[in-house]
């Protein structure tokens, strides 16, 4: 683990767009345990997610078709709220970072790092954009 000094600008990207932190397993089960959507964030120290993931993610949080709820859990820091988020993406390796969006606590929707990685953060965000209309059905005014 990192000093948590070092990550709190990390964790203060996504939760200062409105992302709730999750940062222990009842967090993320009562977080998923909502009914609607929610895009659940691994977040990560690693340079794709800080240069595409947490850009993107910023990026397609503007778009007028949102998730009911957002969340994030810190992979490396919060281990047991990380693992317990992975849990709900059914048959998927372990990945970080990673953007999933998931309905009433099912996994429909997942953005693996390798995805991330060849991206650029306008891509991200597009490729998103094109899930929440999709899958999201919360409009904002």
């Amino acid at each position: 683990m990192y000093p948590e000094i070092m990550v709190i600008p990390m964790r203060e990207e996504l939760t200062r767009a409105g992302i709730q932190e999750a940062r222990t397993a009842e967090d993320v089960d009562a977080a998923l345990a909502k009914s609607g959507t929610t895009m659940l964030v691994v977040n990560s120290i690693c340079g794709c997610a800080a240069g595409k993931m947490r850009p993107g993610v910023r990026m397609a949080l503007t778009h007028s078709t949102l998730p009911d709820q957002s969340v994030t859990v810190f992979a490396g820091q919060d281990r047991e709220a990380t693992e317990r988020a992975r849990s709900y993406f059914e048959g998927q390796p372990p990945t970080s970072p990673a953007i999933a969006i998931l309905r009433d606590g099912k996994l429909v929707y997942l953005m693996q790092r390798y995805i991330i990685e060849s991206s650029t953060a306008p891509q991200i965000a597009s490729e998103l954009v094109r899930a929440f209309d999709e899958l999201c059905t919360k409009a904002t005014a």
